[in-house]
C-alpha cells in the first residue's frame, strides 16, 4: 500500500463516533506477520444488539481482524475493547467466559460425536469437569444433576435451530448446511454477548440459509444478542444488516447503512465493481 492510499482511506473512511452504545471497540488494530501487514489500523465499533455487516475483497484483512478480535492471533499493535473492558491478546476460552465467541468457515464439529454430545459440551464451568466429583460416589448427584440440565438446555438448543430429529446422528454425517446449524447451536450454549460469524451461509442451501437468518434475527430481539457478520453474499448483507464496515487492504474503507455503501464511490470501485 502506497502514502496516498493510506491518507485518501483516513480522509473519507466513515467512523463509528456516532455509534452510542458499542459492545466492541476496534482502535488501530494491526497485524503483521514477518514482513506482511495483513490489518493496518483498523478502527470500527460495534453497537450492542445489532448486526453488523463486515465485508472487503478477499485479502482486505476480514479473518485476520476477526482472529485478532477472538484471540486466534495476538494482535501487533492497536486495542480490542469488549463491553468496556480490555481484551487485546486475551485467549479465546478467557473470551468465551467473557461472551464474546465466534464461529469458522468451515465448522468445526466432533465428527465421532453425536449431535446432541457437541452441544452438551460446549458449556463451560461443568460439574462433571471435575474428576474428583465424577468419580466420588457421594458426589456424583451433583454430576448427574448438572449433566441432566445441560441436556435439557442442548435439546431446548437443537430444537430452536430445528435439527433436534439430528441428536443421535453422528455429526460427521452431517450436510454442510446441518453443520453450520450445529456449530450455531454449540455457540448459543455458551451464552453469549456476542457472537462473529465468519461466512456462516458459505455452502448453505436457500433453504437453510432463510432458517439460519431467521434465528439470528430472533436471537436478537429475544435475547438482545449483537452479531458482526462476514458474508460475501452482498444481498444478505444489505437485506440484513443496519450497520456496514467495508475493509480493503486491512484498514476500513468505509462505513455506514446499505444506502450509504452502495452509493459509496470508493466501495464499488474497491469492492463491489460498480453494482449491487
Amino acid at each position: 500500500m502506497n502514502e496516498s492510499d493510506t491518507v485518501d482511506r483516513q480522509e473519507t473512511a466513515v467512523t463509528s463516533d456516532a455509534i452510542e452504545s458499542p459492545l466492541l471497540e476496534v482502535d488501530g488494530l494491526r497485524k503483521e506477520f514477518g514482513g506482511v501487514v495483513a490489518v493496518d489500523g483498523a478502527t470500527f465499533s460495534v453497537a450492542e444488539g445489532s448486526l453488523t455487516g463486515l465485508i472487503g475483497p478477499n485479502g482486505a484483512g476480514k479473518s485476520t481482524t476477526f482472529n485478532c478480535i477472538t484471540g486466534i492471533h495476538e494482535p501487533t499493535g492497536g486495542q480490542v475493547t469488549f463491553d468496556g473492558q480490555d481484551i487485546t491478546g486475551l485467549a479465546p476460552y478467557t473470551l468465551a467466559n467473557r461472551g464474546l465467541v465466534r464461529t469458522f468457515q468451515i465448522a468445526r464439529e466432533l465428527s465421532d460425536m453425536t449431535v446432541l454430545e457437541n452441544v452438551m459440551l460446549a458449556p463451560g464451568g461443568q460439574v462433571g469437569e471435575s474428576v474428583v466429583r465424577s468419580v466420588t460416589p457421594g458426589l456424583r448427584g451433583d454430576v448427574i444433576k448438572d449433566e441432566e440440565g445441560v441436556r435439557d438446555r442442548a435439546w431446548e438448543t437443537l430444537e430452536f435451530f430445528e435439527i433436534d430429529h439430528l441428536a443421535h446422528e453422528n455429526a460427521g454425517n452431517l450436510s454442510g448446511g446441518q453443520r453450520k446449524l450445529l456449530e450455531m447451536a454449540r455457540v448459543l450454549m455458551t451464552d453469549p454477548e456476542m457472537i462473529l460469524l465468519d461466512e456462516p451461509l458459505a455452502g448453505v442451501n436457500p433453504t437453510l440459509e432463510e432458517k439460519l437468518l431467521e434465528r439470528i434475527h430472533e436471537l436478537r430481539r429475544e435475547q438482545g444478542l449483537t452479531f458482526l457478520l462476514v458474508e460475501h453474499d452482498m444481498d444478505v448483507i444489505m437485506n440484513n444488516c443496519e450497520h456496514i464496515i467495508v475493509m480493503h487492504q486491512g484498514g476500513v474503507l468505509a462505513e455506514g447503512d446499505a444506502e450509504t455503501i452502495k452509493s459509496d464511490e470508493r466501495v464499488l470501485e474497491a469492492y463491489l465493481g460498480g453494482d449491487v
